[in-house]
Protein backbone atom coordinates (compact mmCIF):
# COMPACT_ATOMS: atom_id res chain seq x y z
CA UNK A 1 0.00 0.00 0.00
CA UNK A 2 2.83 2.41 0.86
CA UNK A 3 4.55 1.68 -2.46
CA UNK A 4 1.31 2.36 -4.36
CA UNK A 5 0.86 5.63 -2.48
CA UNK A 6 4.38 6.74 -3.38
CA UNK A 7 3.80 5.80 -7.03
CA UNK A 8 0.55 7.77 -7.15
CA UNK A 9 2.17 10.76 -5.52
CA UNK A 10 5.08 10.61 -7.96
CA UNK A 11 2.70 10.47 -10.91
CA UNK A 12 0.83 13.49 -9.60
CA UNK A 13 4.05 15.47 -9.23
CA UNK A 14 5.15 14.67 -12.77
CA UNK A 15 1.73 15.49 -14.17
CA UNK A 16 1.80 18.88 -12.47
CA UNK A 17 5.33 19.48 -13.79
CA UNK A 18 4.21 18.87 -17.36
CA UNK A 19 1.17 21.06 -16.88
CA UNK A 20 3.27 23.79 -15.30
CA UNK A 21 5.55 24.21 -18.31
CA UNK A 22 2.48 24.92 -20.38
CA UNK A 23 1.69 21.93 -22.56
CA UNK A 24 -1.93 21.02 -21.70
CA UNK A 25 -2.54 19.35 -25.07
CA UNK A 26 0.61 17.30 -24.74
CA UNK A 27 -0.31 16.31 -21.19
CA UNK A 28 -3.71 14.95 -22.15
CA UNK A 29 -2.40 12.91 -25.07
CA UNK A 30 0.84 11.60 -23.61
CA UNK A 31 0.17 11.17 -19.92
CA UNK A 32 -0.98 7.56 -20.28
CA UNK A 33 2.38 6.64 -21.72
CA UNK A 34 4.31 8.65 -19.11
CA UNK A 35 2.28 7.18 -16.25
CA UNK A 36 2.82 3.59 -17.36
CA UNK A 37 6.53 3.79 -18.20
CA UNK A 38 8.12 5.84 -15.41
CA UNK A 39 6.29 4.69 -12.29
CA UNK A 40 9.62 3.49 -11.00
CA UNK A 41 10.95 7.07 -10.86
CA UNK A 42 10.24 8.75 -7.53
CA UNK A 43 10.82 12.47 -6.99
CA UNK A 44 10.66 13.34 -3.27
CA UNK A 45 8.01 15.94 -2.55
CA UNK A 46 10.36 17.73 -0.18
CA UNK A 47 12.59 18.95 -3.02
CA UNK A 48 12.45 22.74 -3.61
CA UNK A 49 10.47 24.18 -6.51
CA UNK A 50 12.22 23.72 -9.84
CA UNK A 51 11.67 27.39 -10.74
CA UNK A 52 13.03 29.87 -8.17
CA UNK A 53 9.94 32.06 -8.17
CA UNK A 54 6.78 32.76 -6.22
CA UNK A 55 4.04 35.36 -5.98
CA UNK A 56 5.93 36.94 -3.09
CA UNK A 57 9.07 37.25 -5.19
CA UNK A 58 7.03 38.73 -8.03
CA UNK A 59 5.57 41.29 -5.62
CA UNK A 60 9.06 42.22 -4.42
CA UNK A 61 10.33 42.53 -8.00
CA UNK A 62 7.38 44.76 -8.92
CA UNK A 63 7.98 46.96 -5.87
CA UNK A 64 11.59 47.38 -7.01
CA UNK A 65 10.39 48.40 -10.49
CA UNK A 66 8.05 51.03 -9.07
CA UNK A 67 10.37 52.47 -6.42
CA UNK A 68 11.39 55.36 -8.69
CA UNK A 69 7.81 56.47 -9.39
CA UNK A 70 7.40 59.58 -7.24
CA UNK A 71 3.71 60.27 -7.87
CA UNK A 72 1.39 58.88 -5.17
CA UNK A 73 -0.63 55.83 -6.20
CA UNK A 74 -2.66 53.02 -4.72
CA UNK A 75 -2.49 49.29 -5.38
CA UNK A 76 -5.28 46.77 -5.15
CA UNK A 77 -6.73 43.53 -6.47
CA UNK A 78 -10.05 44.33 -8.16
CA UNK A 79 -12.52 41.40 -8.06
CA UNK A 80 -14.11 40.25 -11.33
CA UNK A 81 -16.20 37.15 -12.06
CA UNK A 82 -15.55 33.58 -10.86
CA UNK A 83 -13.42 34.73 -7.95
CA UNK A 84 -10.73 36.19 -10.22
CA UNK A 85 -8.80 39.35 -9.36
CA UNK A 86 -7.12 41.97 -11.58
CA UNK A 87 -4.08 43.67 -10.07
CA UNK A 88 -4.39 47.43 -10.48
CA UNK A 89 -2.30 50.57 -9.92
CA UNK A 90 -4.34 53.78 -9.57
CA UNK A 91 -3.01 57.32 -10.02
CA UNK A 92 -5.74 59.83 -9.26
CA UNK A 93 -5.36 63.20 -7.52
CA UNK A 94 -8.19 65.58 -6.67
CA UNK A 95 -7.05 68.05 -9.33
CA UNK A 96 -7.53 65.60 -12.20
CA UNK A 97 -10.46 63.48 -11.02
CA UNK A 98 -12.89 65.01 -13.50
CA UNK A 99 -10.85 63.99 -16.55
CA UNK A 100 -11.45 60.83 -18.57
CA UNK A 101 -9.03 58.22 -17.16
CA UNK A 102 -6.31 56.54 -19.18
CA UNK A 103 -6.19 52.75 -18.80
CA UNK A 104 -2.92 50.98 -19.67
CA UNK A 105 -3.02 47.39 -20.95
CA UNK A 106 0.38 45.70 -21.21
CA UNK A 107 1.46 43.25 -23.87
CA UNK A 108 2.21 39.52 -23.87
CA UNK A 109 4.44 38.52 -20.96
CA UNK A 110 4.25 42.01 -19.45
CA UNK A 111 2.99 43.62 -16.28
CA UNK A 112 2.25 46.98 -14.67
CA UNK A 113 5.88 47.48 -13.63
CA UNK A 114 7.02 47.88 -17.24
CA UNK A 115 5.23 51.27 -17.37
CA UNK A 116 7.66 52.58 -14.72
CA UNK A 117 9.07 55.27 -17.04
CA UNK A 118 5.62 56.47 -18.11
CA UNK A 119 3.31 56.49 -15.11
CA UNK A 120 4.48 59.72 -13.55
CA UNK A 121 4.31 61.79 -16.75
CA UNK A 122 1.01 60.36 -17.97
CA UNK A 123 -0.74 60.81 -14.61
CA UNK A 124 -0.07 64.55 -14.32
CA UNK A 125 -3.05 65.48 -16.48
CA UNK A 126 -5.65 62.76 -15.91
CA UNK A 127 -6.24 59.64 -13.77
CA UNK A 128 -4.23 56.63 -14.88
CA UNK A 129 -4.98 52.95 -14.21
CA UNK A 130 -2.40 50.28 -15.02
CA UNK A 131 -3.83 46.75 -15.02
CA UNK A 132 -2.26 43.30 -15.10
CA UNK A 133 -4.34 41.45 -17.68
CA UNK A 134 -6.17 38.31 -16.57
CA UNK A 135 -3.67 35.44 -16.51
CA UNK A 136 -0.61 37.71 -16.32
CA UNK A 137 1.44 39.45 -13.65
CA UNK A 138 -0.16 39.54 -10.22
CA UNK A 139 -3.70 39.03 -11.52
CA UNK A 140 -5.47 35.69 -11.16
CA UNK A 141 -4.30 32.91 -13.45
CA UNK A 142 -7.43 30.94 -14.34
CA UNK A 143 -7.94 28.19 -16.88
CA UNK A 144 -8.78 29.72 -20.27
CA UNK A 145 -10.78 28.13 -23.06
CA UNK A 146 -8.75 26.39 -25.77
CA UNK A 147 -11.00 28.08 -28.34
CA UNK A 148 -9.50 31.34 -29.66
CA UNK A 149 -12.80 33.25 -29.71
CA UNK A 150 -13.77 32.15 -26.21
CA UNK A 151 -10.32 32.92 -24.79
CA UNK A 152 -10.47 36.42 -26.31
CA UNK A 153 -13.93 36.89 -24.81
CA UNK A 154 -12.62 35.90 -21.37
CA UNK A 155 -9.98 38.64 -21.58
CA UNK A 156 -12.47 41.23 -22.82
CA UNK A 157 -15.18 40.47 -20.29
CA UNK A 158 -12.67 40.61 -17.43
CA UNK A 159 -11.80 44.16 -18.56
CA UNK A 160 -15.48 45.13 -18.64
CA UNK A 161 -16.09 43.62 -15.19
CA UNK A 162 -13.03 45.47 -13.92
CA UNK A 163 -14.33 48.77 -15.37
CA UNK A 164 -17.71 48.32 -13.72
CA UNK A 165 -16.17 47.43 -10.36
CA UNK A 166 -13.79 50.40 -10.42
CA UNK A 167 -16.71 52.64 -11.45
CA UNK A 168 -15.43 54.19 -14.68
CA UNK A 169 -18.11 55.59 -16.98
CA UNK A 170 -15.71 55.88 -19.91
CA UNK A 171 -11.97 55.67 -20.56
CA UNK A 172 -9.10 56.05 -22.97
CA UNK A 173 -7.69 52.60 -23.70
CA UNK A 174 -3.97 52.32 -24.41
CA UNK A 175 -2.72 48.86 -25.27
CA UNK A 176 0.71 47.54 -26.21
CA UNK A 177 1.08 44.35 -28.25
CA UNK A 178 -1.64 41.93 -27.03
CA UNK A 179 -3.09 44.81 -25.00
CA UNK A 180 -3.75 46.72 -28.24
CA UNK A 181 -5.57 43.76 -29.74
CA UNK A 182 -7.75 43.47 -26.64
CA UNK A 183 -8.36 47.23 -26.54
CA UNK A 184 -10.01 47.10 -29.97
CA UNK A 185 -11.86 43.88 -29.20
CA UNK A 186 -13.24 45.50 -26.04
CA UNK A 187 -14.19 48.68 -27.92
CA UNK A 188 -16.16 46.70 -30.49
CA UNK A 189 -18.22 45.08 -27.74
CA UNK A 190 -18.50 48.11 -25.45
CA UNK A 191 -18.21 51.20 -27.67
CA UNK A 192 -20.00 53.50 -25.24
CA UNK A 193 -17.23 53.05 -22.70
CA UNK A 194 -14.30 54.13 -24.91
CA UNK A 195 -13.44 57.74 -25.79
CA UNK A 196 -10.16 57.06 -27.60
CA UNK A 197 -7.95 54.06 -28.47
CA UNK A 198 -4.15 54.28 -28.45
CA UNK A 199 -2.50 51.27 -30.08
CA UNK A 200 1.19 50.80 -29.34
CA UNK A 201 2.89 48.30 -31.63
CA UNK A 202 -0.32 46.23 -31.69
CA UNK A 203 -0.25 42.46 -32.20
CA UNK A 204 -2.81 40.41 -34.08
CA UNK A 205 -4.11 42.78 -36.74
CA UNK A 206 -2.91 41.50 -40.16
CA UNK A 207 -3.98 38.29 -41.84
CA UNK A 208 -1.61 35.34 -41.90
CA UNK A 209 0.04 36.00 -45.29
CA UNK A 210 -0.37 33.53 -48.14
CA UNK A 211 3.19 33.09 -49.34
CA UNK A 212 4.42 31.60 -52.57
CA UNK A 213 6.55 29.30 -50.47
CA UNK A 214 3.54 27.61 -48.91
CA UNK A 215 3.76 24.70 -51.36
CA UNK A 216 7.52 24.36 -51.15
CA UNK A 217 8.51 20.93 -49.75
CA UNK A 218 9.50 21.15 -46.09
CA UNK A 219 12.26 18.83 -44.82
CA UNK A 220 11.02 16.02 -42.61
CA UNK A 221 13.25 17.06 -39.70
CA UNK A 222 11.75 20.56 -39.67
CA UNK A 223 8.23 19.10 -39.65
CA UNK A 224 9.26 16.84 -36.77
CA UNK A 225 10.62 19.75 -34.74
CA UNK A 226 7.50 21.78 -35.43
CA UNK A 227 5.28 18.93 -34.26
CA UNK A 228 7.41 18.43 -31.16
CA UNK A 229 7.28 22.05 -29.97
CA UNK A 230 3.86 23.19 -31.17
CA UNK A 231 1.97 21.99 -28.04
CA UNK A 232 4.19 24.07 -25.76
CA UNK A 233 3.56 27.62 -24.66
CA UNK A 234 5.91 30.35 -25.95
CA UNK A 235 7.72 30.70 -22.62
CA UNK A 236 7.80 27.04 -21.62
CA UNK A 237 11.58 26.97 -22.06
CA UNK A 238 11.99 29.59 -19.34
CA UNK A 239 10.33 27.23 -16.87
CA UNK A 240 12.01 24.09 -18.20
CA UNK A 241 15.48 25.42 -17.38
CA UNK A 242 14.40 25.94 -13.77
CA UNK A 243 17.08 27.64 -11.64
CA UNK A 244 18.90 28.82 -14.77
CA UNK A 245 15.88 30.96 -15.73
CA UNK A 246 17.02 34.30 -14.27
CA UNK A 247 20.43 33.96 -15.93
CA UNK A 248 18.75 33.01 -19.20
CA UNK A 249 16.66 36.20 -19.21
CA UNK A 250 19.74 38.33 -18.45
CA UNK A 251 21.70 36.61 -21.23
CA UNK A 252 19.04 36.59 -23.96
CA UNK A 253 17.48 39.98 -23.22
CA UNK A 254 20.23 42.37 -22.10
CA UNK A 255 18.38 45.08 -24.02
CA UNK A 256 15.79 45.35 -21.25
CA UNK A 257 18.47 46.43 -18.81
CA UNK A 258 19.56 49.12 -21.29
CA UNK A 259 15.99 50.33 -21.85
CA UNK A 260 15.56 51.08 -18.17
CA UNK A 261 19.14 52.20 -17.48
CA UNK A 262 18.03 55.76 -16.58
CA UNK A 263 16.18 54.22 -13.61
CA UNK A 264 18.16 51.10 -12.67
CA UNK A 265 21.81 50.08 -12.85
CA UNK A 266 21.24 46.53 -11.58
CA UNK A 267 19.16 43.56 -12.75
CA UNK A 268 15.85 44.94 -11.45
CA UNK A 269 14.13 44.75 -14.85
CA UNK A 270 15.30 41.29 -15.88
CA UNK A 271 14.40 39.89 -12.46
CA UNK A 272 10.91 41.38 -12.78
CA UNK A 273 10.49 39.93 -16.27
CA UNK A 274 11.64 36.53 -15.02
CA UNK A 275 9.17 36.43 -12.13
CA UNK A 276 6.36 37.66 -14.41
CA UNK A 277 6.82 34.73 -16.75
CA UNK A 278 8.11 31.89 -14.58
CA UNK A 279 4.76 31.59 -12.80
CA UNK A 280 2.22 28.97 -13.82
CA UNK A 281 1.09 29.85 -17.38
CA UNK A 282 -2.48 31.05 -17.84
CA UNK A 283 -2.74 34.13 -20.04
CA UNK A 284 0.27 32.73 -21.88
CA UNK A 285 -1.70 29.57 -22.65
CA UNK A 286 -4.66 31.66 -23.82
CA UNK A 287 -2.37 33.66 -26.10
CA UNK A 288 -0.92 30.47 -27.52
CA UNK A 289 -4.44 29.26 -28.30
CA UNK A 290 -5.17 32.57 -30.02
CA UNK A 291 -2.20 32.20 -32.38
CA UNK A 292 -1.33 30.08 -35.37
CA UNK A 293 1.81 29.59 -37.46
CA UNK A 294 4.36 31.19 -35.18
CA UNK A 295 2.44 34.14 -33.80
CA UNK A 296 -0.22 35.14 -36.33
CA UNK A 297 -3.67 35.74 -34.85
CA UNK A 298 -6.28 33.05 -35.37
CA UNK A 299 -8.87 35.86 -35.55
CA UNK A 300 -7.06 38.86 -37.10
CA UNK A 301 -8.40 42.20 -35.97
CA UNK A 302 -8.24 43.92 -39.38
CA UNK A 303 -11.10 41.78 -40.64
CA UNK A 304 -13.24 43.12 -37.76
CA UNK A 305 -12.39 46.82 -37.89
CA UNK A 306 -15.66 47.52 -39.71
CA UNK A 307 -17.46 46.55 -36.49
CA UNK A 308 -15.77 49.37 -34.55
CA UNK A 309 -17.94 52.48 -34.35
CA UNK A 310 -16.61 55.31 -36.59
CA UNK A 311 -16.89 57.86 -33.79
CA UNK A 312 -14.08 56.24 -31.78
CA UNK A 313 -10.75 57.91 -32.66
CA UNK A 314 -7.57 55.84 -32.93
CA UNK A 315 -3.93 56.76 -32.46
CA UNK A 316 -1.36 54.16 -33.53
CA UNK A 317 2.24 54.36 -32.32
CA UNK A 318 5.10 52.40 -33.85
CA UNK A 319 8.85 52.36 -33.26
CA UNK A 320 11.06 53.13 -36.26
CA UNK A 321 13.36 50.22 -35.39
CA UNK A 322 10.65 47.68 -34.65
CA UNK A 323 10.24 44.42 -36.51
CA UNK A 324 6.45 44.80 -36.28
CA UNK A 325 4.90 45.59 -39.67
CA UNK A 326 3.39 49.09 -39.50
CA UNK A 327 1.25 48.45 -42.59
CA UNK A 328 -1.66 47.64 -40.29
CA UNK A 329 -1.74 51.32 -39.33
CA UNK A 330 -2.12 52.35 -42.96
CA UNK A 331 -4.77 49.67 -43.49
CA UNK A 332 -6.80 50.92 -40.52
CA UNK A 333 -6.65 54.46 -41.89
CA UNK A 334 -7.90 53.30 -45.29
CA UNK A 335 -10.70 51.26 -43.70
CA UNK A 336 -11.91 54.23 -41.61
CA UNK A 337 -12.02 57.20 -44.04
CA UNK A 338 -14.60 59.07 -41.95
CA UNK A 339 -12.90 58.50 -38.61
CA UNK A 340 -9.91 60.03 -36.88
CA UNK A 341 -6.93 57.71 -37.34
CA UNK A 342 -3.44 59.00 -36.65
CA UNK A 343 -0.31 56.94 -37.18
CA UNK A 344 2.89 58.00 -35.37
CA UNK A 345 6.41 56.65 -35.73
CA UNK A 346 8.86 57.32 -32.89
CA UNK A 347 12.45 57.50 -34.07
CA UNK A 348 15.03 55.31 -32.36
CA UNK A 349 12.43 53.05 -30.75
CA UNK A 350 11.88 49.34 -31.17
CA UNK A 351 8.88 47.23 -30.20
CA UNK A 352 8.95 48.46 -26.58
CA UNK A 353 8.44 52.07 -27.64
CA UNK A 354 7.42 53.24 -24.18
CA UNK A 355 10.73 52.03 -22.73
CA UNK A 356 13.04 52.78 -25.67
CA UNK A 357 12.05 56.45 -25.98
CA UNK A 358 9.90 57.17 -22.92
CA UNK A 359 9.98 60.97 -23.10
CA UNK A 360 8.90 61.09 -26.75
CA UNK A 361 6.32 58.36 -26.13
CA UNK A 362 4.83 60.14 -23.12
CA UNK A 363 4.63 63.42 -25.05
CA UNK A 364 2.87 61.77 -28.01
CA UNK A 365 0.38 59.97 -25.78
CA UNK A 366 -0.43 63.17 -23.89
CA UNK A 367 -1.00 64.97 -27.18
CA UNK A 368 -3.41 62.26 -28.32
CA UNK A 369 -5.25 62.35 -24.99
CA UNK A 370 -5.56 66.16 -25.07
CA UNK A 371 -8.40 65.70 -27.54
CA UNK A 372 -10.44 64.01 -24.81
CA UNK A 373 -11.95 65.86 -21.83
Amino acid sequence: MAEQAVTAASSGVLYRMLSFVGAPGLVSSAWGYVDSTIRWWWIPNWLPSWCPTSQTQLQTAEDMMLRCVESPFSKQHVPVSKGNLLWTLTFSGDRIKGKTPLVLLHGFGGGVGLWAQNLQALSKHRPVFAVDLLGFGRSSRPLFSVDAREAEDQFVESIEQWRAKVGLESMILLGHNLGGFLAVSYSIKHPGRVKHIVLVEPWGFPENPDTAEADRPIPVWIKALGSMFSPFNPLAGLRLVGPLGPTLVQTLRPDFKRKFSPMFADNTVTEYIYHLNAQSPSGETAFNNMTVNYGWAVRPMLRRMDQLQPKIPITIIYGSRSSIDSNSGSAIKEMRPHSHVESITIRGAGHYVYADQPEDFNRRVLQACDKVD
